[in-house]
C-alpha cells in the first residue's frame, strides 16, 4: 500500500545552522588543497615561507591581511574568503535567530 507524501510549504522550511566553524587558518588550508597545491608550491608562489604557512594552517601565527592579500593572490581567491571563512554562516545565523 502506497504511504501518502505531505506536501511542505516553503513558510515551513527553517534554514539550517552551521555546524562547522573555520579559522582563517582552515581556509588557507582547505583554499591550498583545492587548488592541489603544497605549502611548498604556496610558499613558492606566495613569497612566504612554507613554516610561517604551516604556522598559520595550524593556528600558531595570525594570518593578517598583508599575508591574506599575498596568499589570495597566489590560491586565486578574495582575500576575505581567508580573513573571514565563517561570515557567511554568521550573517545567516542571525537571521534565523532574529
Amino acid at each position: 500500500m502506497a504511504s501518502k507524501i505531505k506536501k511542505t510549504s516553503k513558510s515551513e522550511y527553517v534554514p539550517a545552522r552551521a555546524r562547522v566553524s573555520l579559522s582563517p587558518g582552515d581556509s588557507v588550508r582547505i583554499a591550498r588543497e583545492l587548488q592541489q597545491m603544497t605549502q611548498a608550491e604556496l610558499a613558492a608562489a606566495s613569497g612566504i615561507s612554507q613554516g610561517t604557512i604551516s604556522s598559520i594552517e595550524s593556528g600558531r601565527i595570525t594570518l593578517g591581511a598583508e599575508r591574506a592579500e599575498k596568499l589570495a593572490r597566489a590560491l586565486k581567491v578574495h582575500p576575505a574568503i581567508l580573513l573571514w571563512p565563517d561570515w557567511h554562516a554568521e550573517i545567516r545565523s542571525k537571521r534565523a535567530a532574529g
